[in-house]
């Protein structure tokens, strides 16, 4: 048998769904992915075949609704996919959801599965009532035809869910299940000890990973660097993440006067996030909207408490004041309250760390996670 993953950006498919696909080939099925620009990646694509996948090229564009290009993505897909003949299809983030989603039904492949990571710009604004734009009914409308040919679609946390039915993109009896984002693997990302200032006393390291987006709450985690330096200049904030192609995106001159202005560190964009981490002492994601976030769930394992928004994703990841706090959505002063709780009381850093690997244990082990999806698919 065949499974066949389409993704619209080729190196998540390891870092987000490597683990996922060890575990379904380890079930004996082929394992076939679809992804755009392999002449961009041509290591992450050595590193899958390496691995005995195979991989194919469809052009998918990741951001814009232009139509021709979308169509041609659907008939690549098709034809693909009457070549591969999948067993089973899975398709994540927007574009392979709608065009995967519908080129596997034409192709009449008998398990076809949707997996919803985070909505972004086309449902910003969408559950507090205001109205659609244009943009956003046409996105709705495709997510609502793709998914009514879709077998079961998972969802990485229970308001995605209410939203997708608030706005009546899921058939009534389409199947849906919540699963835990996409794990973390417990044993990559380990506990690792707190760090020193040169004194070797311990110092306070706050971080923020992500693609520089405005609705990441990039600006909000760097005018709150700027407020608590005022009053407590040897605190840190790094930065990990890289301007995306994307209409939220900060500007390259916003970046280089934080930097300029010394109140961030900026590490740029990392393969590898864990030297970063460990440099942290708690890790903070201000974000307006998630899917199930990764980057908190990697910190969460490493031992690290937790600042992040009460948004949809966000607030599944942290048990107030447990192991770590949550704080408004677009509020900087909501932000610096929480980021003073750790400056005024340093212990919590250590109890909440090892209250946020606790919880990684018992809820996002990706065995875990995997196994539910794996189940869920029919697959085991």
């Amino acid at each position: 048998m065949k499974f066949l993953l389409i993704s619209s950006f080729l190196p998540s498919v390891l870092n987000f769904r490597g683990k996922l696909l060890e575990a379904i080939n380890q079930q004996g099925l082929e394992i076939h992915i679809i992804a755009p620009d392999l002449a961009l990646f041509k290591t992450e694509q050595q590193k899958l075949e390496a691995l005995g996948y195979y991989v194919h090229e469809v052009p998918i564009q990741r951001t814009g609704t232009n139509p021709v290009a979308d169509l041609k993505t659907l008939r690549a897909t098709y034809n693909l996919m009457k070549k591969i003949k999948p067993d089973y299809v899975l398709s994540y983030t927007i574009k392979p959801v709608i065009y995967g989603t519908l080129a596997a039904w034409l192709a009449k492949a008998p398990h076809r599965f949707a997996l919803i990571t985070g909505l972004g710009y086309a449902f910003q604004n969408v559950e507090y009532g205001s109205k659609r734009s244009f943009f956003q009914k046409i996105v709705h409308g495709l997510y609502q035809q793709a998914l009514s040919h879709s077998h079961k679609v998972f969802f990485q946390n229970p308001d995605d869910l209410k939203l997708f039915q608030d706005l009546k993109l899921l058939q009534t009896n389409l199947p849906t299940v919540v699963v835990n984002g996409s794990g973390v693997n417990v044993t990559d990302f380990n506990v690792l000890p707190f760090p020193v200032n040169a004194q070797n006393n311990p110092k306070l390291s706050f971080l923020l990973i992500a693609r520089l987006l405005g609705d990441k709450g990039v600006r909000e985690y760097a005018e709150a660097a700027k407020l608590i330096k005022q009053q407590h200049s040897e605190v840190e904030f790094h930065l990990v993440g890289w301007i995306d192609e994307n209409p939220a995106a900060i500007q390259q001159s916003e970046l280089d006067t934080w930097v300029a202005d010394a109140r961030l560190k900026y590490w740029g964009k990392l393969s590898d996030v864990r030297p970063a981490i460990a440099e942290s002492s708690v890790y903070v994601l201000p974000s307006y909207r998630e899917g199930t976030p990764r980057t908190v769930l990697e910190a969460m394992a490493m031992g690290r408490a937790i600042i992040t928004t009460d948004a949809p994703g966000c607030r599944e990841t942290v048990i107030q004041g447990e192991n770590g706090f949550l704080v408004e959505v677009k509020s900087v002063t909501s932000l610096v309250d929480a980021m003073q709780e750790f400056i005024n009381k340093p212990e919590l850093i250590e109890q909440m760390g090892q209250r946020s690997r606790e919880i990684v244990l018992n809820k996002y082990d990706v065995h875990q996670v995997n196994q539910h999806m794996m189940q869920e698919m029919g697959l085991i």
